[in-house]
């Protein structure tokens, strides 16, 4: 049975001392990016825009600092890692319709790191990692799509969920992170890592919730990839959906300017 929740946004907290556990590595040596931003976006009301600034790093004491609406993630020396504040649903991009459930797990299958080792730490997308330890997020172009569409099925592991159950805010942003990606890819471009991320989460799935996963690309500007994410139900019910700028590796230190 299908259990809903409001969107989960939290009211801000005082600073408090986090620490990002190896589990949820993306980059080597450093947090999954989409896990960041949605450890951000817990502290804050309705959709929520991301930015990385540097690679957050893994078993170390960070400081999550909201103040004025901006939540600011800092190593132990005061600097910079991350900040995230409300986001415009206005700027969020119109969802392609969901392609079946089983259109989506076909798309899976042809998912490139099946084949070969894509990115074998990342907590989303690695396909070694056993289920409960990676997500297991795995998009693959979509048949007879435009290039670049593409589509995979997924369900929450009990090992990510909350004590209701749920998908933690944090696992519902890593779940649609990597897919934004795998879109370029599948479109004839490179990789990269995540720079930016908005997004609007309107229901959390459950345990064992079947999901459709989509992503899309947008435009390109110079080293800067843009990609559309979504989640659905089985039934075609849009879940969460986000924007992405991905920074190419050659210019992964490139960001907005910080406040």
């Amino acid at each position: 049975m299908r259990r809903r929740t409001p969107s989960d946004a939290r009211e801000p907290k005082l600073t408090e001392e986090i620490t990002i556990a190896r589990r949820f590595c993306g980059p080597p040596d450093s947090a999954n990016g989409g896990y960041v931003c949605g450890l951000m976006a817990a502290r804050l009301t309705g959709p929520v825009t991301g930015v990385l600034r540097a690679p957050p790093p893994l078993d170390t004491p960070l400081t999550l600092d909201p103040d004025e609406g901006v939540v600011r993630l800092r190593d132990g020396a005061g600097a910079l890692l991350a900040e995230a504040s409300a986001a415009d649903a206005a700027s969020l991009p119109a969802v392609p319709p969901a392609p079946s459930f089983a259109a989506a797990a076909a798309a899976g299958r042809r998912f490139i790191g099946l084949t070969r080792p894509f990115h074998p730490i990342c907590v989303t997308c690695a396909a070694n990692l056993a289920e409960g330890v990676g997500l297991r997020v795995f998009t693959g172009q979509v048949e007879g799509a435009p290039d670049g569409l593409v589509a995979g099925t997924w369900s929450l592991n009990g090992a990510f969920a909350d004590k209701d159950g749920l998908a933690s805010l944090e696992v519902v942003w890593a779940a649609i992170d990597c897919p934004g990606s795998f879109a370029w890819v599948a479109k004839g471009g490179g990789g990269g890592v995540l720079g930016t991320m908005s997004c609007e989460v309107i229901r959390r799935p459950a345990v064992g919730e079947p999901c459709v996963i989509l992503a899309w690309p947008i435009e390109a500007r110079g080293r800067k990839s843009i990609a559309g994410v979504a989640r659905f139900d089985a039934e075609g019910e849009l879940m969460a959906r986000g924007r992405q700028i991905w920074i190419s590796w050659a210019q992964r230190a490139e960001a907005e300017p910080a406040r």
